[in-house]
């Protein structure tokens, strides 16, 4: 079973999705690339997910070419740009899903706050790609 998540930057979003569904399922080939990857992980992200148990500082941002002649079980866009802006893939897409969620870089306000943002979306995130782990994958199983 393989697994594509795109966003936009491939900076926070897409990798916070990407660490959670590896972290559901082991044997899930799980990879996550930006329509314009910004090459590097915000480090925001990289936090709360270690404070959730998910250690995703290893991941790289790569670019969505990298995958585009791939054969992927399911494509799924976590923002509206990335779905907008999904690129033709030559290889198999079995299934393109969205599962849109905010962007927690976008936050402004106290530290407090900012870090109140990076964590709600961080549990949004786990909540959507669990429910999509549970119907779509094991429920096809």
């Amino acid at each position: 079973m393989k697994v594509l998540i795109l966003c936009t930057g491939n900076s926070c979003r897409s990798q916070m999705a990407h660490g959670f569904l590896q972290s559901f399922d082991p044997s899930l080939t799980v990879c996550s690339a930006g329509t314009k990857a910004s090459g590097k992980l915000n480090s925001k992200a990289v936090e709360v997910m270690k404070e959730a148990g998910i250690d995703i500082s290893h991941h790289t941002s790569d670019s969505v070419d990298k995958y585009l002649n791939d054969e992927w079980d399911y494509v799924i866009t976590v923002c509206g740009g990335a779905n907008e802006s999904c690129p033709a893939f030559t290889g198999t897409v079995k299934h393109r899903l969205h599962i849109g969620f905010d962007d927690p870089s976008d936050a402004v306000g106290t530290p407090e706050f900012i870090q109140s943002e990076y964590i709600r979306v961080r549990d949004e995130i786990k909540k959507g790609f669990y429910e999509f782990y549970l119907k779509e994958i094991k429920g096809n199983e």
